[in-house]
């Protein structure tokens, strides 16, 4: 049974159950799946977030903010934040794991709203309702920013054991967790031979970010004299975005370690043996940090808000107006961040990055307090910049932006990509205090 599945169907799960007191007395409540969470709304509206990453606690920040008599519940099955961004530096100890890591009751106590910490588990859209492990939310406005998953599917159909196996041995924690911890002892232990990384098909979280953690982890072998050979398979024609920048950083920094390998597509993969096939030729390896498509959350699915193809398959991201991002059956339920369909046949997809979590989390609040107040609800466009290191000593780093207009024309999203191919010090410093502004504006 496929993991979407399962979990659209949950048992009850009791929390601090208690057997019935000899004494005769009642037993206490007990918690589970079909009780009330927290009582029925009351008459401002409540907005439930499902999610709390970057896209997640932004959006909770600025509904706070522009509807204040709302109630704000942000659902969050992880105790932690953890921040793609900078991660993959955290990797190789450029960053510790304080800048990385935090709490996020902080940001819920300082902006005013209610943080639970659980998983969702299902949705009833008719009764406006988020099902949870520890019980049922009510909702007026329904946000889902639940990020990726990863379908393994894709590599092994119903094969739960080799999906299992993989995703202990050569997950590469594009779903920030614990097991960044996983992929960072692997890079400390690893001691030589060749590191396979494969990449996803677009779209995926992130697009240059696989790039730079292979950069990092050259930079860490090269550095500390580690015998091994990083081996990129990449789905794509050609390295991409910030290709020429990526280009010259292969060939000048890393040689004799890194080899990027087009038209890679991955065609089986056979973990337990360490061999892979793909479109470009079959690879062994002695360890890899293995990308496998990616797809719009759980919840999403859950949610029956899957768009379709014009095969009529499952197009694996939401189902979504492309300006007002609420669901197009649905439009009492916004989408923000990575789990956003398509948006324009010039370009397709936003790039699942934070910037543009963050940015479509302001723009959503902005929407549902003009739904909230009466006023006509205005069309806005998010921007995209992504920073890059690809030198540890000295640093150095190029950059992409994104800008975005609406054809006069056509009425589509068009989409102008720079790339900042030149490697400089000074991007690090614009790098870091990006993220400063960041953090300041949804998390400290």
């Amino acid at each position: 049974m496929k993991r979407r599945t399962f979990l659209a169907a949950p048992p009850a799960m009791a929390l601090g159950a208690a057997s019935l007191p000899l004494t005769g007395l009642a037993a206490p409540a007990v918690l589970n799946s079909e009780s009330r969470l927290l009582p029925p709304a009351s008459k401002k509206p409540r907005v439930v977030i499902c999610g709390g990453g970057w896209g997640g606690m932004t959006a909770a920040r600025y509904v706070r903010q522009y509807v204040p008599n709302a109630d704000v519940v942000l659902l969050e099955r992880n105790p932690t934040f953890w921040s793609g961004p900078m991660s993959n530096k955290w990797l190789v100890d450029i960053v510790n794991t304080d800048f990385v890591h935090h709490d996020m009751t902080h940001a819920a106590n300082k902006y005013g709203y209610r943080l639970i910490q659980t998983e969702v588990n299902g949705f009833d859209r008719a009764k406006r309702q988020v099902r949870t492990a520890h019980g049922v939310v009510d909702y007026d406005y329904l946000i889902l920013s639940g990020g990726i998953r990863d379908d393994f599917e894709a590599w092994f159909g119903e094969d739960r054991e080799a999906v299992a196996y993989t995703s202990k041995h050569f997950n590469s924690a594009y779903i920030p967790n614990a097991k960044m911890h996983t992929v960072k002892a692997k890079l400390k232990n690893f001691k030589g031979g060749t590191m396979v990384m494969t990449l996803p098909p677009p779209p995926h979280r992130c697009p240059p970010s696989p790039y730079e953690r292979a950069c990092l982890m050259a930079w860490h072998m090269k550095k500390n004299k580690i015998p091994g050979k990083i081996l990129i398979l990449d789905p794509k024609p050609k390295i991409g975005p910030i290709g020429e920048g990526y280009r010259q950083a292969f060939e000048e920094l890393y040689p004799e370690i890194i080899t990027h390998v087009p038209n890679a597509g991955v065609k089986s993969l056979d973990p337990y043996k360490k061999r892979i096939v793909t479109a470009a030729g079959e690879y062994d390896f002695d360890d890899a940090i293995l990308m496998p498509p990616h797809q719009a959350a759980d919840m999403v699915w859950h949610a029956g808000l899957i768009g379709k193809g014009a095969d009529g398959k499952p197009t694996g991201w939401a189902d979504m107006d492309p300006r007002y991002f609420t669901a197009r059956s649905d439009d009492r339920v916004y989408f923000v961040g990575d789990v956003m369909g398509a948006i324009s046949p010039q370009f397709g997809y936003y790039p699942k990055s934070a910037h543009v979590a963050n940015a479509i989390g302001k723009i959503v609040a902005r929407n549902i307090s003009e739904r909230v107040a009466g006023k006509e609800v205005v069309a806005r466009l998010p921007d995209n910049l992504c920073y890059m290191m690809v030198n540890g000593d000295p640093q150095e780093e190029i950059a992409v932006k994104f800008d975005y207009a609406v054809d006069a024309a056509s009425g589509h999203v068009h989409q102008t990509q720079i790339d900042l191919d030149v490697r400089t010090n000074d991007m690090v410093k614009e790098d870091f205090a990006w993220i400063k502004g960041r953090f300041d504006d949804f998390l400290f």
